[in-house]
């Protein structure tokens, strides 16, 4: 019973991350199944069952909050779908123990980038509204959702980070359209998995606990990411992918860290993460306070100007009046 509100727990706390910065639901539920002795492919197979409905969930909140792109959305979650399939079924075959330090290396460049791109620069908006074109999405849905089936999360660190990247899209955007096509690739991969593995082996009740945690958190992930600026928000995520990224590295055989290090790399990390997020937030009310006063600089504009058109319509009324108003009455003749 314990190990069952646990997983409830960790679906609603590990949604409402998903759902507010585009990643990290996958990469904390797997960590627990696999904390707790789980074989990795059905700690993935249970985690992607347990997607098919919180993706589904997040999306339409997402869509209802305007935080979806459908062209977007059909252009990455397609090859997403195919890639997580083709992941899911070669799972047991196929090692991540030399692709994954490769790509945290790939995703940490990204995140320093994201992160000092959004704290120091904010939203580029020359670049907002721009379409994204298919021959880049197409191949980063394919590679994001191969690497999230094998795994067991990958999809949002791989997707969002590249997207944001590009600066087309707001990041309430970025997230929102993330989370909806990853509805394709947790389908496509759980048939992938139910067809390698069958369902044997599979805790249904492990999948309910965590769709029920992920179902209570979706709509309210949805609601923040639109309230959350965006400036804020990109060094949020840019700061989780750091430190997600960081560990994975730290762990792996390339460096294989000891515990110290590591324990002074994620100190030195969180402190740039809080000093980033801060100045952030102090640059967003900068921002705000000059808006406010831009706002009030045109509206007296206007008024002004309105004002100078009603003077000149009442002298304008005026001379028309005088013109049209009867003249003194001539002297009468003899």
């Amino acid at each position: 019973m314990k190990t069952l509100v646990l997983l409830a727990l960790v679906g609603l706390g590990a949604q409402l991350v998903d759902g507010s910065l585009g990643m990290a639901y996958g990469v904390t539920s797997t960590t627990l199944l696999l904390a707790i002795g789980t074989n990795p492919a059905l700690a993935s197979a249970t985690i992607h069952l347990a997607e098919i409905g919180t993706t589904l969930a997040s999306g339409v909140a997402h869509w209802k909050f305007g935080n979806v792109d459908w062209k977007v959305v059909a252009k990455i979650g397609v090859p997403g779908a195919l890639g997580a399939f083709a992941g899911a079924t070669f799972l047991s075959s196929l090692s991540t123990e030399l692709a994954a330090p490769v790509m945290s290396l790939i995703l940490l460049t990204l995140g320093a980038y994201i992160l000092v791109r959004f704290t120091l620069r904010g939203i580029d908006r020359r670049n907002l509204g721009k379409p994204m074109r298919s021959r880049f999405l197409g191949p980063l849905g394919l590679v994001a959702g191969f690497v999230d089936a094998t795994g067991g999360g990958g999809w949002g660190p791989v997707g969002t980070p590249a997207i944001l990247a590009s600066g087309r899209m707001e990041p309430r955007k970025v997230i929102g359209s993330i989370d909806t096509s990853e509805f394709l690739v947790a389908l496509a991969a759980s048939l992938g998995f139910l067809v390698a593995l069958g369902s044997q082996g599979i805790n249904f009740s492990w999948v309910a606990v965590l769709l029920v945690g992920g179902l209570i958190a979706a709509p309210i992930a949805a609601w923040l990411v639109r309230h959350i600026p965006p400036r804020l928000l990109g060094s949020l995520v840019g700061g989780m992918i750091l430190l997600t990224n960081a560990r994975t590295l730290l762990r792996s055989d390339w460096i294989d860290a000891a515990d110290g290090t590591r324990s002074l790399v994620y100190a030195a990390l969180c402190l740039i993460w809080a000093a980033a997020v801060a100045w952030s937030v102090l640059e967003y009310r900068k921002d705000r306070a000059a808006e406010s006063a831009d706002a009030v600089a045109a509206e007296a504009a206007r008024n002004a100007e309105a004002a100078e058109r009603n003077v000149v319509a009442d002298l304008r009324d005026e001379a028309v009046v005088g013109t049209q108003a009867p003249g003194r009455p001539s002297a009468p003749t003899a």
